[in-house]
């Protein structure tokens, strides 16, 4: 009787994550790439710290932007001990230009927020361009985002760009990246209200008016936070700033991570403070389960045919919000789109993983110890 009851729950739960998934993309803005040229100071400012793989890439497609005349590309060399800053220097462009990491990472900062830092504090623009060493942009990225931000009077906006998978590992949690807030983040609402916990951001490109930057502090009001991006959200919205949250699949690609033990490590660094605390990250882990992998086992297992037929209804209700996300995002649709119960059980897997490494204080990304 338990089960049935769960099962059932579950399956409502699923319908409704469908339906509003549906009505979600519905909402969902995309910056238009044919807008005129951008008439003001863009500066771009990507944090590189032992990128030499994919350093040249990313600033290779910013330097190739279209419709952006007025525009400056400081990439910070964050402490790295491989050959980033030589790859950069080969890149010859009077756009360009390299700083060194000034100082050691001060004490009360994470290394993310404070190589930020340090490239805002050396930008000249009125638009602030984030991006991350592993993002490769489309021709027409930055001009169509910065007329995203300035159309609607937005001061930041987060483009989410398409997610790509380099190993098994990812193609199950990659896709959950743009999924999770697709299928779950009211976008209209998020848009409109000021409430922090409405925000979604990636920080692979971010947007942001630079005078709204400057009110808030930029990242120094973000020195502590492991996901530094939706925290530096949150401020905005709390400072009553308009924010949006875009697909930018068109714009931007990133594949993250090449192996399953790097996603693992990846994402292990900062899920632990993803959702408030052990309490929420159970109650969110719990809710998953419910949705998205009981009605499946129900549908398999269960003795009854009332049973097995209300668990398959769970099961295809969470592959049409996958299904539906996938396709509008850019990623691939099948078998990805099936696999929903695999691609939340090693959510799960992998925040148990990341609660274990906080506790033991061995969460660490590059070196240093998160």
């Amino acid at each position: 009787m338990v089960m049935r009851r769960v099962t059932t729950l579950g399956t409502v739960l699923a319908i409704a994550v469908a339906a509003h998934t549906t009505y979600n993309l519905t909402r969902l803005r995309k910056p238009n790439p044919q807008v005129p040229p951008v008439d003001e100071h863009v500066s771009v400012l990507i944090p590189a710290r032992n990128e030499e793989a994919v350093i040249a890439r990313a600033v290779s497609s910013v330097l190739a932007q279209a419709g952006v005349p007025n525009m400056e590309v400081l990439v910070l060399d964050d402490g790295s001990t491989d050959a980033t800053a030589a790859v950069v220097r080969s890149i010859a462009d009077d756009r360009l230009r390299l700083i060194s990491s000034a100082q050691a990472l001060p004490a009360d900062w994470l290394g993310k927020p404070w190589a930020c830092a340090q490239l805002a504090s050396e930008a000249r623009g009125s638009v602030l361009v984030f991006l991350d060493a592993d993002v490769e942009l489309s021709p027409d990225a930055v001009r169509a985002s910065v007329r995203a931000l300035r159309a609607h009077d937005f001061a930041m906006i987060s483009p989410y760009p398409r997610q790509l998978a380099g190993n098994w590992l990812a193609h199950l949690t990659q896709p959950l990246v743009s999924w999770a807030w697709c299928a779950l983040l009211p976008l209209k609402w998020s848009e409109q209200a000021d409430r922090p916990s409405l925000a979604a951001a990636n920080g692979q490109f971010l947007v942001i008016d630079a005078v709204a930057y400057r009110s808030v502090n930029g990242h120094q009001c973000v020195a502590h936070e492991v996901i530094e991006d939706v925290a530096l959200m949150r401020v905005f919205k709390s400072a009553g700033l308009s924010t949006c949250t875009m697909d930018g699949s068109d714009l931007a690609s990133c594949e993250m991570y090449e192996s399953a033990e790097q996603t693992v490590d990846g994402y292990a660094k900062s899920m632990w403070a993803a959702f408030g605390g052990p309490i929420g990250s159970a109650a969110v882990n719990s809710l998953l389960f419910i949705t998205f992998i009981v009605p499946p086992l129900a549908a398999i297992s269960a003795r009854s045919r009332t049973f097995r037929t209300i668990g398959a209804l769970g099961y295809a209700a969470g592959v049409v919000s996958r299904s539906l996300v996938a396709r509008r995002m850019g990623t691939r649709v099948w078998p990805e789109s099936a696999l929903q119960p695999a691609s939340i059980g090693a959510f799960i897997a992998i925040n148990a993983i990341s609660w274990r490494r906080h506790r033991l204080g061995s969460n660490s990304w590059k070196g240093r110890t998160i």
